[in-house]
């Protein structure tokens, strides 16, 4: 029997980490875990239930009524939040802006952590985020730190808000991005780095094809290995 591994990819939001994930995900046929789909739905439970994040105890009780699961449909990763399918509700600008300081938490990155290591626990996972090569799976046979030029990644983001009818300008898409690489790069629980036997991807100027054979390749090796 082929061994399962676990791949893990980190790199700053609009690198197009999810999107490397579902399609390696789907090449291997393993699960896709979306770590940052699952921080977007404890940010979007905290807005519309009116958690206060600075009180340590309201959130400690929130989080006890969160459960985050995953889902295909229609060949689509939906992300569901208490049985409800919230995909594009935790997509929005709303949601983003506030992220990155929910992130911060510790106690919902002990929680979050917690769900991706028991998802992870039989291995034959791709997962993304921030810290899944150094926190959630520093074991993981492949890491991939992947990474774009700002002014691709504010492309990209501008594309997918406009594509969805969300009218904002590139300036903004630019100083919220900007925003979360400080955040995540400087909180004190699990900040965004690259672990130190990750293999570094540029895709600034790959296509999606291109991407993911490179990547395919480097988890076959691993798997071989």
């Amino acid at each position: 029997m082929e061994k399962k591994i676990i791949v893990a990819i980190d790199g700053h939001s609009s690198c197009g980490k999810s999107t490397l994930a579902r399609d390696l995900a789907r090449g291997l046929s393993y699960a896709y875990i979306d770590s940052g789909a699952m921080y977007r739905a404890v940010t979007l439970y905290f807005l519309e239930n009116g958690v206060d994040w600075n009180d340590p105890s309201t959130v400690g009780q929130a989080l006890q009524r969160i459960r985050i699961e995953f889902q295909v449909s229609e060949a689509q990763n939906q992300t569901l939040l208490n049985g409800v399918i919230v995909e594009d509700a935790i997509r929005s600008m709303r949601v983003s802006e506030y992220v990155s300081p929910v992130s911060t938490i510790s106690a919902v990155r002990r929680a979050m952590v917690a769900q991706q290591q028991d998802l992870g626990r039989k291995r034959g996972v791709v997962m993304d985020g921030r810290d899944i090569g150094t926190v959630v799976f520093p074991d993981a046979e492949l890491k991939i730190f992947l990474t774009a030029s700002t002014e691709e990644r504010v492309r990209r983001r501008y594309s997918e808000l406009s594509a969805k009818g969300i009218h904002i300008t590139e300036e903004e898409v630019r100083a919220n991005l900007l925003d979360r690489d400080r955040i995540d790069s400087t909180r004190e629980d699990s900040p965004l780095k690259q672990a130190s036997d990750a293999r570094i991807l540029d895709n600034t100027f790959l296509s999606r094809e291109e991407q993911y054979s490179m990547v395919m390749k480097w988890a076959l090796e691993a798997i071989r290995s």
